[in-house]
């Protein structure tokens, strides 16, 4: 018994320490991409030496699927679990729109998206790697047809929009505010994307769906405020 006791510290503490490490590993890989990512890089980023690394992950691609899925983590923790206090139907889908913008333009990760990044990086390498985060990205449109169907559901949206259309548009809208944010350094393609998924949302919702959404002029003054 004592030595079970004494043990329950050291593999606490080996959890912490794994968990920054790869806190540390999802941010490098954001900026510099997965294949960027190596037990060397991020000794020398945590001044570690390579055989403590060694110790937590067994090979490259262990590395790269654990920083994947710190990365969801961090994901669900700043997008969906806030999107989901908020009430089934349009209140939600507009909320998980608009926390996912904010992730990105607020630089959880210094690269910016962290799946736009990695899907761009590994969509034409088949393995575990590019099927983990293909798995990740489908669950994030799973997420927005869900959304769309439950507000037709509740009445709020048409039941003539084909879910798999809008949400399909709603994704290339934030990753398209990404794209311009990395590339141009353009904090206005944030507004821009707010925009264009609002105007899709109030193209397609019913009476009682409109009063869920931000007044259009409140929007036009946010985006004007921003530039």
């Amino acid at each position: 018994m004592p030595r079970t006791g004494a043990a329950e510290p050291v593999k606490a503490k080996g959890g912490r320490t794994r968990q920054n490490i790869l806190e540390v590993a999802v941010d490098i890989a954001s900026a510099e991409g997965l294949e960027g990512l190596t037990i060397g890089r991020l000794a020398t980023q945590l001044a570690m030496s390579k055989s403590g690394l060694f110790a937590h992950f067994g090979s490259k691609e262990d590395l790269q699927l654990a920083t994947i899925d710190t990365a969801r983590s961090r994901f669900i923790s700043d997008v969906i679990r806030p999107a989901f206090e908020a009430e089934i139907g349009m209140a939600r889908l507009w909320k998980l729109c608009e926390r996912w913008l904010g992730h990105v333009q607020g630089g959880v990760c210094s690269g910016g998206c962290f799946f736009a990044a990695a899907a761009s990086e590994f969509d034409s390498r088949p393995g575990q790697v590019r099927d983990r985060i293909a798995e990740i990205m489908n669950e994030w449109l799973g997420m927005l047809r869900k959304a769309i169907i439950e507000s037709q559901q509740a009445g709020q949206i048409s039941t003539d929009v084909d879910p798999i259309q809008l949400a399909f548009e709603f994704n290339s809208f934030e990753l398209g505010a990404n794209w311009a944010f990395q590339l141009y350094g353009d904090q206005q393609a944030f507004g821009r994307a707010r925009e264009a998924i609002l105007e899709r949302l109030r193209r397609h919702a019913t009476r009682s769906g409109a009063t869920l959404l931000p007044p259009a002029d409140k929007q036009r003054r946010r985006v004007r405020t921003k530039r």
